[in-house]
Formats: C-alpha cells, structure tokens, sequence
C-alpha cells in the first residue's frame, strides 16, 4: 500500500537521529559560541557564588575561611573526588563494555571525563554528556540500539541507588532512625515520590519486548497513523530494555552497581569532608539528604545545574537546621572540588578522545559488529542496520 512505513523503518530512524545527535551537536567539535557563552556564564555565576553570595550572607570574610580551612580535611576532598570519579568509570565499563575488549580503560576514562565536561557546558540533565557517549559508543562499533539500551541501564541503576537512599535517609530522619530530624516536607515527601519513581521503573520492565515492532504490525495499513504510533511506541520500548538490562546486570552481581553507589557516595564524603573542613559535620543522615535534594536542580535549564545546584544544596541544609554560614561555605568548597576542578582533566580527556576516535576510524572499527547486543535486547538484533 502506497505511504505504508516498512516494518523497521521507525527503527531505522531513531537510529539514525541518535547518532545524528551524538556526533553532530558535541561529538564532531565543541562549538566556539557554546564555549563563549557558556564561559561567560560560568564567570558571572562564579563571581556571584564566591563573591555576591557571601556578602549577601553576610560572610564577607568567606575567602579568608576557606582559606583557612583545615588542609588535611581539603585534602580529603580531593581525594574523595577522585575516587568518585573512578567509580563512574568502573559504572561506565560495567555497563557498555560488558562482554568486548574494544573499550578499554584508558577510553573508558577519556568518554566518561568528556561527557561530564559536555554535561556542565551544554545542558541540563545529563543530555550534553549522553550525547557525547553515544557519538563516541558508536565510533567504537557498537550498535546504536545497544548503546541506547546501556545508556537507560546505566541511568537506571545510578539513579535507582539514588532513590534508594533517598527513600532510606527520608523515612530513618523523619521517624527518628536516625539523627537529625526534619519535617514532613523535607524527608517524607522525596521518600515517597522516590518510592513512586522506583516502582515506576519497575512497572516498565513489564511492557512486552519489541512493542513498536508490534504497534507496526498491529496498525498496518493505516499509513500516518501506524507511523506516528510506532514512532510513540519506539520510546517506552528503549526504556523498558533499559531496565530490564539493568535487573540483569543487578542480578549478575555486576561491578557497575558497585561503581555506581561509589560515585554517588565518595562525592557525599566530599561534601562531609568539606563541612569538617571549616566546623562541625552535621550528622551524615543529613547530609545525603541535603544532597540528593539539591541534586534535584541538575533538571534546571542550566549547564551542569550551575548554580542552581549550589543553591538547591545550601536551602536543603538549612531547612534541615544546618547553620546558613557553614553551609554556604562548605557547600562552596564542595563545588570547588566536584564541579570546577575535573573540568582540567575533562578538557584534556576530549582532546584525547578525538584521538581514540580518529584511531577508530582508522582501523575501521566503527562498522557495526555481530553479537554486541545486551543480554536483555538480544532480540533486537534485527533492527539494527
């Protein structure tokens, strides 16, 4: 029937768009005024943090104190980040790089800096850098299909340790379990819409494999609309393999969910480490709390939550009872050493990715190859150009 859609074609085009975002937006170049303006943003959010804020605060002395913070204490922090850090890197390898030799640590470590240097100068969310990891994913061969279903299983595990904890600390502070207190608003509230993401989650594992191939089946002959129902179908297919290739993973007792609770964790011992630095910690309960609330600004429209984030994470403090001074100058210290400190290596690991890359080409080995698919997706295989 003329205008009827092949039975892959919504596949196809997915694939194609993916890897047009990928390569085309951040994996070919840094754009030059997306590196102007988003330089002058960062200035002026800068200058704000560590200068504006503080005198707003009335902490005009806030330089002085960080200066004069305990160097053992600083150098905790910088070690707790870099161990962070290397927990995303064993998260990155346990998920994409299961079962292929391809990938190894070295262009494990470049794709993971790089993509975290595009998420803090691009976009929120995560987007800047996911884009960057598909492009690099698939110049190393790996099917597009793949690298979308990793990337929801990676997403799925990261976040679902972060949900986890949120339901944990939430329901221990506000019923007493644990020290610190906190009403109803600040730690039952996030508990329970973490709950409702999580069993969200777990209800999309559920929908049938291959949903959008069936769609396609289901309204053939119906030219416009069967193409505008697959292409509906195509997203709740990707994400349902994304997790049900995370439960595996799980399941397998993997090292990426160890990799994933590193990451968040030695970050958090960053952010305590800095509290220790310049006062008394409040109890640690409080500080995961904080954290994964003022984590939540990541959704802004700011590049890496820049800002947002800082001011998420002071706010949650206070309204947990944290004095509104040392945790302005703690929260700005932990900043100092998560966000703006990797940009060096993340600059310098694009560079180097580029290279790997370029090398990849070279060899040829960015042609898609037999058998890359996830344990969870295997029969997705046929969608694949």
């Amino acid at each position: 029937m003329v205008g009827e859609p092949p039975p892959s074609a919504s596949a196809d085009e997915i694939e194609e768009e993916l890897e047009e975002e990928g390569g085309e937006i951040l994996g070919g170049r840094l754009d030059r005024k997306h590196l102007i303006w988003g330089a002058i943003f960062v200035v002026v959010v800068v200058v704000f943090l560590y200068v504006g804020l503080p005198r707003l605060a009335g902490l005009d002395d806030t330089w002085d104190r960080i200066q004069s913070g305990s160097p053992a204490w600083l150098a905790a922090c910088l070690l707790f980040e870099v161990i962070s850090f290397g927990g995303y890197v064993w998260l990155f390898r346990g998920v994409f790089v299961r079962g292929s030799d391809r990938i190894g640590w070295a262009a494990s470590y470049q794709i993971t800096m790089a993509g975290l240097l595009a998420t803090r100068l691009f976009s929120a969310a995560g987007a800047g850098g996911a884009a960057l990891t598909i492009w690099a994913l698939r110049r190393s061969g790996m099917r597009t299909r793949t690298v979308a279903t990793r990337m929801v299983a990676q997403y799925v595990i990261l976040y679902g340790i972060y949900m986890v904890s949120v339901i944990v600390c939430g329901l221990g502070l506000y019923f007493g379990i644990f020290p610190g207190g906190g009403d109803f608003a600040i730690t039952m509230v996030p508990a329970i819409i973490g709950a409702i993401l999580i069993g969200g989650a777990l209800a999309m594992s559920l929908i049938p494999d291959q949903i959008d191939r069936r769609v396609a089946r289901w309204m053939k002959g119906s030219g416009r609309s069967a193409r505008i129902a697959t292409r509906l179908a195509a997203l709740p297919d990707a994400v349902a393999a994304g997790v049900r290739e995370a439960i595996t993973i799980v399941r397998e007792r993997d090292g990426a969910v160890l990799g994933a609770a590193i990451w968040w964790y030695f970050d958090i011992f960053t952010l305590w480490a800095a509290f220790h630095a310049f006062g008394d910690a409040p109890p640690f309960s409080v500080i995961v709390m904080a954290y994964f609330i003022g984590m939540v600004a990541n959704l802004l429209p700011l590049p890496g939550g820049i800002g947002g984030v800082d001011g998420g994470l002071i706010g949650a403090f206070i309204a947990l009872g944290v004095e509104g001074s040392l945790a302005i100058v703690a929260v700005l210290t932990y900043r100092a050493f998560a966000f703006w400190l990797p940009t060096i290596p993340g600059v310098i690991a694009y560079f180097q990715l580029r290279r790997t890359v370029a090398r990849w080409r070279d060899e040829g080995r960015d042609r898609p190859q037999v058998g890359e698919a996830p344990v969870a997706a295997k029969a997705t295989l046929r969608y694949t150009k």
